[in-house]
Order: structure tokens, then sequence, then C-alpha cells
């Protein structure tokens, strides 16, 4: 029997970068965290612990898992780059193309697709066909899952940027640098910080900031629950980890905000199960780029196939 391909997987995130050489989650060799600083200088440091796992393990191919927004249009001449991004430096990065001469198979794809995809392959969303997963940190990403895909059109779903409902009375604007309010703009770490003044971590529980942020992703799934009508919502994010009682508050808020339309007594039924935390944790995203490698080496060896034919 042959031996297992070992991938290598990449998550670039706003603040750090995973690199995981690994089969999956049983089977992890080794883990690389760097911080997310300069485009030129963080992508050298990635490509140097890639490069010395090619020299060690044969790497058999890579998974790259990258914050967005990212073109993910095939036919763009900006394919595989980071656009529109609030992370400064980053806009026109050619992320893509950074990883090309390490001469293996690429997968590519935003890091809260790649989550989702590894929550689907080992974790909460297993033997599913249509879910989401939410992180909500140092953004709001949405990752959608329908029949095993992740949702593409002009480019990948940025839901975490969709507009909600104020509270009543509520006048922060937000501090999302291109719509002031939207889900991110109200709900992420750095927004919950700009509003009240201390990092999420630190926020007391009782804290009234938390008003909103409940409020506000409560909306935020009511939305996708009648927009993409998922089996499941996984809710990850250091924001949500770091305050134990918040997912909790959000189940409740979100069953009144349904008010008892269309699903929302199946949801009610199975609450805790339907809007969940992640089962692979933090390394939702990594893993997610090694499952970004392991499909790039199936459709890899899918067309040699087809050319030998």
């Amino acid at each position: 029997m042959s031996e297992v391909p070992l991938l290598a997987g990449v998550e670039l995130g706003g603040t750090k970068c995973v690199c995981l050489l690994a089969s999956g989650p049983a089977d992890i060799r080794e883990e690389v965290r760097l911080a997310t600083s300069a485009p030129g200088e963080t992508l050298t440091a990635i490509h140097t612990v890639l490069e010395a796992w090619q020299r060690r393990h044969s790497v058999a191919a890579l998974g790259v898992a990258g914050f967005g927004p990212l073109d993910l249009d095939p036919t763009s001449a900006k394919y595989g780059a980071v656009i529109g991004t609030p992370k400064r430096g980053w806009e026109d990065v050619a992320l893509l193309r950074s990883f090309t001469d390490l001469g293996v198979p690429v997968g590519f794809d935003t890091d809260v697709n790649a989550a989702a995809l590894a929550e689907g392959q080992w974790g909460r969303a297993r033997g599913l066909e249509s879910y989401v997963y939410v992180t909500v940190g140092t953004g709001i990403g949405v990752g959608t899952v329908i029949r095993g895909q992740t949702l593409r059109g002009l480019g990948h779903s940025e839901a975490g940027h969709l507009r909600v409902p104020r509270l009543p009375a509520e006048t922060w604007r937000g501090n999302c640098p291109f719509h002031g309010d939207c889900a991110e703009g109200l709900a992420s770490g750095p927004a919950i910080e700009a509003h009240a003044g201390m990092a999420a971590a630190q926020l007391p529980p009782e804290h009234p900031a938390w008003n909103e942020v409940v409020h506000t992703l409560a909306a935020l799934f009511h939305n996708l629950v009648l927009a993409v009508v998922p089996q499941r919502i996984i809710v990850g994010g250091g924001v949500v980890s770091g305050q134990p009682q918040l997912l909790a508050r959000v189940r409740r808020a979100l069953l009144v905000s349904l008010g008892g339309y269309a699903h929302a007594a199946r949801i009610a039924a199975e609450l805790e199960d339907y809007l969940t935390p992640p089962a692979l944790g933090e390394r939702a995203g990594p893993l997610g780029a090694v499952a970004l490698a392991q499909q790039a080496l199936s459709d890899a060896d899918e067309a040699a196939a087809a050319r030998r034919r």
C-alpha cells in the first residue's frame, strides 16, 4: 500500500500565518506560526518554511487559504490577488503567483472558505451538503458551502459585510472603512474595541457593548438562514471563543429574530447543534488549507489520467 501523501497548507490571516505539514488532522507533522507583516517579508518567511519542508519531505501539493477579498475568477488578469482589502499594503498582492514556483499543484481559496471545507471533511459539517462557517475575529468572514462546493459567482461571498438593522437609538457609525456599520463594522474584534474602548477578550460579559454585537450577529445569521438555507451554521473566531457566554445569547436572539418563520421551529429543536462552534477549533483554517492541497492533488491526478487516455 502506498503512503498517504504529505501536504502543505498555509493559512494567511490578517494578524498571523499558520503553516501546516500534514495529511489530515490525525497526522500533523509540523506547524509553524508567523506574524503577518508587510507582504514581501511575510511571503518570504512562508516560502522559507515551505522550501525546507519540500527538501525534507517531498511535499505532494500545497493549499493556500488567504484573507480576502481575493480575486478567484480564473479569467481575470488579477486572478489569485488580494483585492479591495482594508489590510494596508496588501492591495493587489499576487498571492497565488507567489507559490507557483514550488513545482507542486496549488489549491487556493479564502481562509474562511477553506475552514468551511475542513469542517465538512473532518469536523462539525461532516455528512452535510450545505452549511455555513462564520469566523468572528479581526474581521467577520463567511464561508458558504453548497452541495460540497464553496459559493462562487463574480468572486467569493463577502457576507460578513452585509448591512443589518441597528438597535433602536444606536448611533455609533461602526468602523468598517468601506461600509461603516455593516456586520463586520459592528461586531468584529476591532469594532468592539473601537466602540467599547477595550479589547473584546477583556470586555466584561455584562458590558452594554455586547448588546449590539449579539443583535448584529443574530441579524447576520437570520439573513443567512433565509437566503442560504444552511443545514448548520458553524461559528468560530477569537471573539466568540474568548467569550463563552456569547454564542448562547446569539442563539436566543436568532430565534427571536426569526419569529417562528419558515424553518425556525426546526432550528429551535436543535439549536445548540444548529448554531455551533467548530470541531477543529483554531486549526479549522490551516486544516482547510490542507484540504485545498488535497483537492489540488486530486485534480492534478485526474488531469494527468485524462491526458494518458
